[in-house]
């Protein structure tokens, strides 16, 4: 009956955070399909851009997720003046790294044309890059809001804030992908004016919410927001850049496949891209469930409930396998109807896309379920505020087992796109298995490291 509890309570908190990270994961995707249905070079850049820009951002959305455990340990506790510290510092953090990485996206072409693109592909993408990295700043922006809304179980102002962000980017997209309503023909470079207009609006009304929403007077989160609170600084630092280089080591290895199905032409780019916004939409449910199992882990550890530690871990991992199971339905019985949404049906290299695309999506019922199990032992292990570790365990598996893997698989041994799918696997497989052992020993030696 504890169990049953637990799952009704990680539904009820979780559903509005799933729902969040699917709609947010939808405007990416409908960049994606609008683009799709632009051109198919506009959707190759978009899906190198898109890439870049993710793991540039996951990087420093270590110090928003480093948020989200040190409130919810000081939710336990029912403190909120440690809530409104970690969460000012973690504004600033993300603030100066937001600044700091403009650069960069200015810089994208020839770091594309290093990598191995296709000049026009590198081209566009960069038309795309130069503005979407303002979006960069008012993103951290809202992922450490939410990290704040969540730890206080306030998770509905967070999805429909969201709600709000995808129903502008569609319409925005309209406008200046295609040039509607008398608006300039921008292509690519719309899509990313899209997306900075996104981000400042869920900025904005998150911020509203936590500054004014009933309730959020007592955390008074813009008090003295001007001043330093060093210790706080030094705390949220030194738990969320092992997380913003974990998440960093897993976008690499994404972004490592993209450009290497680059190498194998549009075609094969193209059909990636489609492939890995529908499993990476169907990964967003494990994501929320991951941030869920986070707080509900970060709670009962502030108060000092190891019992409570292991259901929260147990009920969250038995919501994510059901979600695995339909998505693997999903994939093999309407694979290739959902690739065609993607893609022009007058385009010449519709079919190619197509086949490719809906055979990805097969692999994709083997990759999800290590991505899943990934992801969950993260969110647990984030939740005991164990963040190095797991960096350490992302780096090896991913860069020294999965990008080797892909590239083995892909190119010496001749599988192509197969290869690199397979290869992203062994990589994830390995990352879940070390984590998930790691969380079953801490939570399971009596000097685990829950609070007394």
């Amino acid at each position: 009956m504890r169990l049953a509890h637990d799952i009704k309570r990680t539904l009820f908190l979780g559903l509005p955070l799933v729902g969040g990270q699917v709609v947010q994961f939808s405007i990416a995707m409908t960049d994606t399909l609008m683009l799709g249905w632009y051109s198919v070079p506009a959707l190759a850049a978009g899906t190198i851009g898109a890439s870049f820009l993710f793991s540039i951002l996951v990087l420093g959305a270590g110090f928003a997720f480093a948020v989200l455990p040190l409130a919810s340990e000081a939710a336990g506790r029912e403190d909120a003046t440690a809530i409104r510290r970690a969460t000012r510092m973690g504004l600033w953090l993300s603030a100066i790294y937001g600044i700091a990485t403009l650069p960069v996206f200015l810089l994208s072409e020839p770091i594309l044309r290093a990598l191995g693109q296709q000049p026009q592909v590198a081209s566009d993408a960069r038309a795309y890059l130069a503005i979407v990295g303002l979006s960069v700043l008012p993103g951290l922006v809202t992922m450490v809001l939410r990290s704040h809304l969540s730890a206080l179980e306030r998770t509905r102002i967070v999805f429909w804030a969201t709600v709000a962000g995808a129903g502008l980017n569609v319409f925005v997209n309209w406008l200046l992908i295609f040039g509607n309503w008398g608006f300039p023909e921008m292509g690519v470079a719309g899509a990313a004016v899209a997306s900075v207009a996104v981000n400042l609006l869920m900025a904005g009304v998150l911020l509203v919410y936590a500054v004014r929403g009933p309730g959020m007077a007592e955390y008074a989160l813009l008090q003295n927001l001007h001043r330093p609170d060093w210790e706080i600084f030094a705390k949220v630092f030194r738990i969320g850049w092992p997380i913003g280089l974990t998440h960093l080591s897993e976008s690499g290895l994404f972004a490592a496949s993209a450009v290497m199905m680059g190498w194998l032409g549009t075609v094969p780019l193209a059909a990636h891209g489609v492939a890995i916004q529908v499993a990476g939409l169907v990964f967003m449910l494990h994501l929320g469930l991951s941030q869920t199992v986070t707080v509900r882990v970060g709670q009962a550890w502030g108060r000092s409930d190891r019992p409570g530690v292991i259901r929260a871990a147990v009920a969250a991992t038995i919501l994510s396998g059901a979600a695995v199971v339909m998505a693997t339905a999903l994939y093999f019985g309407a694979g290739s109807w959902i690739v065609s949404l993607f893609v022009a049906p007058e385009d010449p290299a519709a079919p190619q896309i197509l086949a490719l695309g809906a055979h990805l999506l097969m692999l994709a019922a083997l990759f999800q379920l290590v991505d899943a199990g990934q992801i969950m032992a993260l969110g647990m292990l984030r939740g005991l505020q164990d963040t190095r570790v797991p960096m350490i365990y992302a780096m090896v598996g991913y860069w020294l087992l999965g990008v080797p893997a892909s590239y083995l698989l892909g190119f010496p041994l001749g599988l192509g796109p197969d290869g690199v799918w397979l290869g992203l696997c062994v990589g994830l497989a390995a990352v879940a298995g070390a984590l998930a052992l790691r969380f079953t020993r801490m939570v399971s030696v009596p000097e685990a490291p829950v609070p007394g």
